[in-house]
Formats: C-alpha cells, sequence, structure tokens
C-alpha cells in the first residue's frame, strides 16, 4: 500500500512498559550504593523539606537542568552528599557511581506482553523511532532491536510537549512532521505535543478516553498496528 507515513515513534514510559517498578529498583539502587558508600551518613533521613530546598535551589540556579534529567539526578545527589559535609571531588565521584547503578536498573524493564508482537508487526512496514522525556534509552532494553532511532529529551534541552522536540528528531530521521505518526500514553506531552508539531498521533489509554486532536485511541497495546492501517488507508486516499 502507498503512503506518505514514514516514521512511527513510540513515547516508553507507560506506553511500551510500566515505568513504576523499574524506577522504584533504580531508586533503591541509588540510595543503597550510597548507603554502603556513607554508612555513618543517615541521608535518607533527610526531610522531604530538606530534599525541596535542594531541589528548588538547585533549579533556580540551573533553570536548564529540567529538561536534562540525568544530569540535574546526578548533581542533585551530590548536592545531598555537600549538605552532609562530604567534601566536593568524592561528592561528585560518588554522584556518578550513584547515578550509575541507579541508571543500570532504570533499563530492566518489564515491557507489556503485547510490545513485542506490535513492534515487530510495525517494524516491518515503518522505520521505528523512541522519544522520550525520560532517561530510558530503548537501545539498552530487550525492544531495542526493533528501533531504528532513539532520541532522549535531554540530548536536545527541550521537552514534549514542546513541538521545538519533535522536528528536531524528525529533521535527523529525514522526515517531514506530516510523514509522522507518534503514540503515546500522556494527552498534554505526547498527543497534543505531537499534533502541534504538525504529526499525527494515537493516544494509548488503557480503558479508553475521548480526544479531539488524536487520529486515533486504542486501549489495548495490541490494537495498534489496526489502528495505524486504518490511519495509512485514510492518508493513502486523501493524497490520491
Amino acid at each position: 500500500m502507498t503512503t506518505n507515513i514514514r516514521l512511527i515513534t513510540f513515547d516508553l514510559d507507560d506506553t511500551l512498559w510500566d515505568m513504576r517498578p523499574a524506577l522504584e529498583a533504580a531508586e533503591q539502587a541509588q540510595w543503597s550504593y550510597l548507603r554502603s558508600r556513607f554508612p555513618n551518613l543517615a541521608l535518607e533521613a533527610t526531610t522531604r523539606e530538606e530534599l525541596a530546598n535542594i531541589r528548588s535551589t538547585l533549579l533556580t540556579e540551573r533553570p536548564e537542568l529540567a529538561h536534562h534529567i540525568s544530569l540535574f539526578r546526578e548533581i542533585y545527589i551530590e548536592r545531598l552528599l555537600r549538605s552532609q559535609d562530604v567534601p566536593p571531588d568524592e561528592s561528585v565521584e560518588a554522584a556518578r557511581q550513584a547515578f550509575a547503578a541507579f541508571l543500570s536498573e532504570r533499563h530492566r524493564v518489564a515491557v507489556y506482553d503485547s510490545a513485542h508482537s506490535v513492534l515487530k508487526t510495525l517494524a516491518n512496514h515503518f522505520p521505528l523511532g523512541a522519544l522520550t522525556n525520560g532517561n530510558a534509552d530503548v537501545r539498552k532494553t530487550e525492544i531495542g532491536q526493533y528501533f531504528d532511532y532513539a532520541w532522549r529529551a535531554e540530548e536536545f534541552g527541550v521537552s514534549k510537549p514542546n513541538p521545538e522536540l519533535f522536528h528536531q528528531a524528525f529533521d535527523e530521521a529525514g522526515v517531514e512532521a506530516r510523514e509522522v505518526i507518534h503514540v503515546g500514553d500522556c494527552h498534554e506531552n505526547d498527543v497534543k505535543g505531537a499534533v502541534a508539531a504538525g504529526a499525527l498521533a494515537i493516544w494509548f489509554k488503557p480503558g479508553g478516553a475521548f480526544s479531539e486532536v488524536a487520529a486515533s485511541v486504542i486501549g489495548d497495546l495490541a490494537d495498534l498496528p489496526k489502528a495505524v492501517q486504518k490511519i495509512v488507508k485514510k492518508e493513502a486516499g486523501a493524497h490520491r
């Protein structure tokens, strides 16, 4: 079938896997490393207010870190250690190691049951790309083999729903926005963001919902190939 769709992009967290288990395990790995390295520091006893102050101060000083979440976490850990009188050089190195422990677990994701079959089906017909605000690199997960492109917002310094992120990714892939279908679970970031950039969007919303701007809404990831097929047929008819 002739189609003007040349790329399908995906959000990752809560679209292709449940983010919470991996994130919780990553947090535990981070704290476990810090506890073992600094057994005499009661880091986890730091109050929420103290942690919030470190966070807000850091973002006030360096607002660009809101779009560089990996670097933010590493510097945040460093600031926490410095607040406990850990020397600067040791704080930097320990923060780097703690983040490495975090990131290792962050990629141990449990993908949704139908993810492999859905991605395999689509990859037979379209290039696939990952476009995430998170810091997971899809190439380091069990579904990495299906993806031709992997983009993280922190690499561009701008996050979804800003259309600029979509435009920069599409430019790298050599496609125009109108030639892309973006799939994601967040209506604001994924659906509205993609549509504002000029792309088509499929909203993955378990249980179903209504969207005035999405080209399709699916309640089950397994329904994605059929939804894409319908859009392709519609687009092919519109461009005859």
